[in-house]
């Protein structure tokens, strides 16, 4: 049955009236929520808020470095200390290294450009952080229904957005539903956000639907591959923040980074952007290679790995953010791209979105507005300090899709010289012109690469790595992994680019099998799946399309 004839026999969903809906209790959704309660406090009017959270609980799903500016939680929660928020290890010191496959050079502190600086930074886990986030927001009367997924949009006759649906639970994978069958419910709301971090599965439909990125530079992407390690008391250095560059990227941008949280713990990854030509590049065997370069290797030798997980990083781009407010909703955080590649951050950018877009909100409720277009908050982002700090690191990524050595001297030249000079943002523009999925060449045109086997001490294959990563989906339903066309994947990219999905994934999720009567054919082990949304971004014909399985399922972060 299709979902249309699922909610005609079934119907009608259950409808839950709200002011405001967010989708994505990441740190953009709840700032959003937590600053309007302030907001509406502060002004003595009720404002009812709900959150959706497509993970079993707030943080499961989420994944990042994380080195945290708090500039923004600063603004959020100026008593963030005396509430307990778990900012606890202050970055001691910044090493900033060039690899050669056996050697490495550090930057000398005098020369590391302004934007690799962290002083007055953190080391945190951002899913510890954002579980502190959602309880302040409890405490402050935001509704937050973890486990449901925000499966579609919800318009009204005009075609403004009125809400979410929640997906229906209970569909065996034969589209039928089953004993355990749910209908999904409505979420209606004056305002509906948006907040489901990079290549959002409902923003990527509201992008199209309103072409918000129309006159934009395509947006671009990175995978972030992710461990947390426990090390040998020798070993640990709390506080000391290490970024690497050079090996084993030859072609393809990229580089790792290694932080010391407390308690022995490391958390370490390796970043490569999406736009990489090379189909046989596997951007997890690049994560596990480069663990074993020396420099690497010293951190985490002799310790035990505790989490892995990835995730697709907008970069963030001021020439790519699109249009963030239509009729009746707006993009926070992620969703809409406020990354700041070049810093290598992104919780601080999505806070700080978050809050102008719920002094917006605010505002408008005021006013006694709905399911209009809150211009006031992209107004606000253009005053802000978010968008001046967006502002200088525009070229960041630009720069390296002209070469590694164009991107390393001009990144000293607008991080290092300029403000030296008194000047803060570059005079200059660059755009990018291709898509990540049209970058990739033809197989026959591109060498091989061979990694080396995992000894399962300091390297591991991909299942045991998604094993650690807890993640889980009900095995009866549909897969959320679905092609526009069946036959792309065999007649176009294993023919022409060698099968890329079976190397980009960092889950394991593709693989060419044998085909009954010869050939291969395209096996989707959408059970692996960890949400990173590489293969929504990387097909080379777009042909894979992301939508959210049943609420709860995915990975299940410990720490991370």
């Amino acid at each position: 049955m299709t979902p249309q004839e699922i909610l005609q026999q079934h119907g009608p969903r259950e409808t839950m009236e709200y002011d405001v809906v967010v989708v994505g209790a990441g740190p953009a959704g709840l700032a959003t929520a937590i600053h309007l309660k302030q907001l509406a406090a502060k002004a003595q009017r009720e404002v009812s808020v709900v959150v959706l959270e497509k993970g079993s609980e707030p943080g499961s799903h989420i994944l990042s470095g994380a080195v945290m500016d708090p500039r923004a939680i600063d603004e959020l929660f100026p008593d963030w200390k005396s509430l307990g928020a778990p900012l606890q290890q202050p970055v001691t010191s910044d090493d900033v290294l060039f690899l050669s496959e056996t050697g490495a050079t550090r930057t000398p502190d005098w020369l590391v450009p302004r934007n690799l600086h962290n002083d007055g930074c953190y080391v945190i886990s951002l899913e510890d952080v954002v579980k502190w986030l959602a309880q302040q927001a409890e405490t402050l009367g935001v509704e937050i229904f973890p486990g449901f997924a925000a499966a579609e949009v919800l318009y009204d006759e005009q075609g403004r957005v009125k809400g979410v649906a929640t997906g229906n639970v209970g569909i065996g994978k034969d589209g039928e539903p089953h004993e355990g069958f749910q209908l999904g419910m409505e979420l209606h709301g004056k305002y509906t956000v948006f907040a489901e971090g990079a290549r959002g599965h409902l923003g990527r439909q509201l992008l199209a639907r309103y072409q918000l990125n129309a006159g934009k530079d395509p947006q671009s992407f990175a995978i972030g591959i992710k461990e947390l390690w426990e090390v040998p008391p020798e070993k640990a250095r709390p506080g000391l923040v290490v970024h690497t560059a050079g090996w084993p990227m030859t072609d393809a941008f990229g580089g790792g980074f290694l932080y010391h949280l407390a308690d022995n713990k490391v958390t370490l990854g390796f970043v490569i952007g999406l736009d990489y030509a090379n189909p046989y590049l596997n951007p997890f065997e690049e994560s596990q290679r480069w663990k074993t370069h020396p420099a690497i290797r010293a951190h985490i030798e002799g310790g035990k790995r505790l989490g892995y997980g990835a995730r697709a990083i907008n970069n963030g781009t001021p020439q790519a953010l699109p249009k963030t407010v239509f009729p009746g909703g707006a993009l926070v955080g992620c969703d809409a791209g406020y990354l700041n590649a070049a810093r290598i951050k992104g919780s601080h950018a999505a806070i700080k979105s978050g809050m102008l877009c719920a002094q917006a909100l605010h505002d408008a409720l005021a006013a006694g507005r709905s399911l209009d277009e809150l211009s006031a908050y992209p107004q606000a982002f253009e005053a802000s300090w978010l968008h001046q700090e967006l502002q200088q690191s525009r070229n960041f990524k630009a720069w390296f899709k002209r070469g590694k050595l164009i991107g390393q001297l001009m990144t000293g030249i607008e991080h290092w010289l300029l403000p030296k000079l008194g000047v803060h943002s570059p005079p200059w523009t660059l755009h990018n012109t291709k898509a990540d999925h049209e970058c990739l060449k033809p197989a026959a045109q591109c060498e091989k690469i061979e990694y080396p086997k995992p000894d399962g001490k300091l390297t591991f294959d991909r299942l045991a790595s998604v094993f650690i990563s807890n993640t889980n989906h009900e095995e009866n339903q549909p897969a959320h992994l679905t092609l526009k066309d069946a036959s792309v994947p065999v007649n176009v990219n294993l023919a022409t680019y060698a099968g890329p999905e079976s190397r980009y994934c960092p889950a394991g999720v593709y693989e060419f099998v044998a085909a009954e009567g010869g050939g291969q054919r395209l096996q989707i082990n959408a059970q692996n799946c960890v949400h990173c949304k590489t293969c929504d971004i990387k097909d080379p014909r777009q042909n894979i399309v992301w939508v959210t399985p049943e609420g709860g399922g995915g990975p299940n972060y410990v720490g991370m």
